[in-house]
């Protein structure tokens, strides 16, 4: 069956970074944030969290918008067992960094896209490893004020790429969408994106 074209994608997320990553892409798309309740539930593994979550983001706004394709996501920063989600302040800011410095962790990106009553969704895992850091270098970062709107307290582009040594899977998946999953959610829905 061939694909549908459809009205522009709506983005269920006020993230900047899941914007430029979609105009990266060359996907024209309107932004309509859900507003979920993002508390983990009780027994859930981060990746179950994730997973939730992007589903209801889609389900918060699909009522309001039946027509549409929306794509949403939600991404998780874990580490020995433990989901590290935006820091509160620069103090946590700075613990977070702390504990990543010189050690792999996990980065978690659930996406949900629907269209026209179906849903599809992927999970993408991506490890990455931040270098050994100074003191000043995390000082440094958190005067910034750019880590506590970011799972895990740092972002890998931008000035915050100086922070990273390795990455291990979807370098964009890390941003904050995985683009390949983007598309093959897409193709799953009949659904062109560009």
């Amino acid at each position: 069956m061939a694909s549908t074209t459809v009205s522009p994608l709506l983005l269920a997320s006020a993230s900047p970074r899941r914007r430029d990553l979609l105009r990266a892409l060359g996907v024209p798309f309107d932004v309509h944030p859900a507003d979920v309740d993002e508390t983990p539930q009780p027994g859930e593994t981060p990746i179950q969290t994730a997973e939730r979550l992007a589903r209801a983001k889609v389900h918060a706004i699909a009522e309001a918008h039946p027509t549409r394709a929306i794509l949403a996501a939600d991404t998780i920063v874990t580490i020995d067992g433990t989901t590290l989600g935006k820091p509160r302040d620069a103090e946590e800011n700075a613990a977070f960094l702390r504990r990543l410095a010189g050690r792999p962790h996990t980065v978690v990106t659930a996406h949900a896209m629907q269209h026209d009553g179906n849903l599809a969704t992927e999970t993408v895992t991506t490890t990455v490893h931040l270098r050994t850091l100074r003191d000043a270098e995390i000082e440094a970062w958190v005067a910034r004020g750019e880590g506590l709107d970011k799972a895990g307290g740092y972002a890998i582009q931008d000035v915050g790429a100086a922070l990273v040594g390795e990455v291990h899977g979807c370098y964009s998946n890390v941003v904050g969408l995985s683009l390949p999953a983007v598309v093959r959610l897409a193709e799953t829905l009949e659904v062109t994106l560009v």
